[in-house]
């Protein structure tokens, strides 16, 4: 699989996600290209979906369609606790996970993220990270989340995983090791959530990581939402705890002003396309 960004022309961007398909970005213009110690950061303008983040020529957030992805990853999981107080964020240098975690009574979240260039990028081209780390309640950490919950102390309600696909370098971040290293750190009663890819381009992931997360967790479940912008559109999460079953929460704490994440939808993106649930079940 070939993934590039810009076009030699610059007037395109391209996300090849197989080798027959891809999703294609008219450029009207180029706001920033660099190439980091750990990857190509590229950010264009697009007349549709505006400002768009492209990491190794893979679509990360538009400012269009971003809400979808980050309501989902941080509000089923948030939404399910009392009292989230400590909230730790693995990935998701662009901040629209920590923007959305700061609408919830959280005390802390601390936000890790691996490249400094993300972070440095993403402050000038999305304003909402630097309105959000900017809130007193949240804490930056440049470090290898796989590094960081080795060394911390501390001890979370919440770990979410914005990390990129479960291929290539991020593969890491969706294997068993990763898992139990998480598990380590949260606290009794607390729950993982985290981005698992795409739901048919990365069904074999699934299945393998379906086998590993039941026999750590009490309850592992996968759920979906709508991604526009990402491979096929149809995008997967999970949610791990020992304690918490997210069908059998009657009242969910949801912030005010979302855009996309409800009750009706919660309870909705649980449920599985017969393909899917067949795929999980031969790996039990």
């Amino acid at each position: 699989m070939k993934n590039t960004a810009l076009a030699p022309d610059r007037k395109e961007a391209r996300e090849f996600q197989t080798a027959s398909t891809g999703l294609f970005f008219k450029v009207k213009k180029v706001l920033y290209e660099k190439k980091s110690t750990f990857q190509k950061i590229e950010i264009i303008e697009n007349d549709f979906y505006g400002r768009v983040l492209f990491l190794d020529g893979l679509v990360q957030t538009t400012e269009r369609d971003e809400f979808f992805y980050h309501e989902m990853l941080v509000h089923p999981a948030l939404a399910c606790l009392p009292r989230p107080e400590k909230v730790l964020i693995i990935g998701g240098g662009d901040g629209g996970a920590l923007r959305e975690v700061l609408k919830h009574p959280v005390k802390k979240a601390w936000l890790v993220e691996i490249d400094q260039e993300v972070i440095r990028a993403c402050e000038k081209y999305f304003p909402w990270l630097d309105r959000a780390l900017s809130d007193p309640r949240a804490e930056l950490a440049i470090a290898d989340g796989f590094d960081f919950i080795q060394k911390t102390r501390e001890r979370f309600e919440a770990i979410i995983v914005d990390s990129s696909d479960p291929v290539g370098p991020s593969a890491i971040l969706h294997a068993r090791d990763f898992y139990l290293k998480l598990k380590k750190v949260l606290k009794p009663g607390g729950l993982i959530v985290a981005q698992a890819g795409s739901q048919l381009l990365h069904l074999r992931e699934h299945e393998q990581k379906a086998r590993f997360l039941k026999r750590m967790f009490k309850v592992a479940r996968f759920y979906t939402a709508p991604v526009p912008t990402y491979p096929v559109g149809t995008w997967c999460y999970t949610f791990l705890s020992d304690r918490i079953d997210p069908l059998k929460i009657k009242k969910l704490r949801i912030p005010d002003g979302l855009k996309y994440f409800n009750q009706e939808i919660f309870l909705a993106s649980f449920a599985r396309p017969a393909f899917f649930q067949q795929a999980l079940k031969n790996r039990k």
